[in-house]
């Protein structure tokens, strides 16, 4: 599959039916070609993308499960983004008429002259007015963490919202929450609070957003975020999810792409984290689907929903899902969030066979159909 942190937070926000472009260099054969068209599947505008280059970067992620924990190997080196010259992004012309621009750690992380073009992205972002976001995503096997320190320091001034987890700041820049222990579950809300206070401090940050992961095992995890806003040095807390892990990759990019979504929506900050963290947990654990195979499951506690197959793509995902029970089916999407539409339910012989449900949050829709 083809997946990235600022291309999965691109395909959030379209999901969410918002205009989102992606920037990157990709080589000019098929399987450059495949991530593109990856990408537009979604409605993510890669009309600004560069190609060239030998290769594209690869990682490899070994999923975790109970006390045995994910395990990801990076083979990035020579790709066509790490190699590429940051005089080859006119970012002038890349953010002309946007509102919000959104990068993270990775992307400088893998060498060459990337730090040179975020710093260069960062700086026509903030003469044009933008918003600027960055997911610190701190990765120990792409740098070290003096390497990491010392490059990010010179970028996240020019950043507004800034996005991290509790890893993040400790690795980085030194800050510990204090009583707090993520591997015993053990989150201490005040402890976050100062180290947002003191990175918003450091580097000037508007807003510092924080996910809240209490690791139970690989396969079972409490999830919350915690937004702090520095002008009025206050934080809210979201809901605390209990989440059965069906497919960690990417939840903390949808976190960031709710989050985005909802801040640009203009809603307020208990609104905001509470999106960010509710489409964070439906990618982990609601449904994981693979298209190809056209076969997954829906979860939550000890019930589980087979996807059997697919009508088509639809609007940025419809799934036919066939159930045993489509009452208990209901009831059970129904506590995930999703809502009910009476005028589409299908009654044969007596008995409810096929009934719609949607959900706001990217833009998903699913049909209940009564298995025979």
């Amino acid at each position: 599959t083809y997946a990235g942190g600022e291309a999965n937070v691109a395909v959030s926000l379209a999901n969410y039916g918002m205009d989102a472009a992606f920037v990157s260099k990709v080589p000019a054969h098929e399987i450059g070609q495949c991530a593109v068209n990856e990408l537009r599947r979604y409605g993510v505008d890669t009309s600004l993308m560069l190609r060239g280059g030998a290769r594209l970067g690869v990682y490899y992620c070994e999923k975790g499960a109970s006390q045995r924990a994910s395990k990801v190997i990076y083979d990035r080196a020579g790709s066509a983004i790490a190699t590429a010259a940051a005089a080859e992004f006119d970012w002038d012309k890349i953010l002309d008429g946007a509102d919000w621009f959104h990068w993270t750690g990775i992307t400088p992380a893998l060498g060459g002259e990337m730090p040179e073009a975020c710093l260069a992205a960062c700086k026509a972002a903030k003469e044009k007015g933008l918003t600027v976001s960055c997911d610190l995503n701190y990765r120990k096997k792409l740098w070290t963490r003096e390497q990491a320190g010392e490059c990010m320091a010179k970028l996240l001034p020019y950043v507004d919202v800034c996005i991290a987890n509790e890893e993040d700041a400790k690795d980085v820049f030194g800050i510990e929450a204090e009583n707090t222990d993520i591997d015993s579950g053990k989150l201490d809300h005040e402890g976050y609070i100062s180290v947002a206070r003191q990175i918003a401090k450091r580097f000037g940050y508007k807003k510092v957003a924080i996910t809240l992961r209490g690791s139970i095992s690989a396969s079972d995890n409490d999830w919350a975020g915690m937004l702090y806003d520095a002008a009025s040095d206050s934080a809210v807390f979201s809901t605390t999810y209990h989440v059965r892990i069906v497919d960690r990759v990417g939840g903390g990019d949808s976190f960031g792409g709710g989050l985005i979504y909802a801040l640009v929506a203009g809603k307020n900050d208990q609104q905001a984290i509470e999106e960010a963290k509710r489409v964070a947990e439906l990618l982990e654990a609601a449904f994981s689907f693979n298209w190809r195979e056209g076969r997954s499951s829906i979860f939550a506690g000890d019930n589980r929903i087979e996807i059997m197959k697919k009508p088509g793509y639809g609007h940025h995902g419809h799934l036919a899902i066939g159930v045993d029970d489509i009452d208990e089916a209901q009831n059970l999407l129904e506590r995930k969030g999703w809502k009910f539409r009476e005028d589409t339910r299908v009654v044969k012989d007596g008995q409810t066979v096929a009934i719609y449900l949607e959900r706001e949050i990217a833009g998903f829709a699913i049909h209940l159909l009564q298995r025979k």
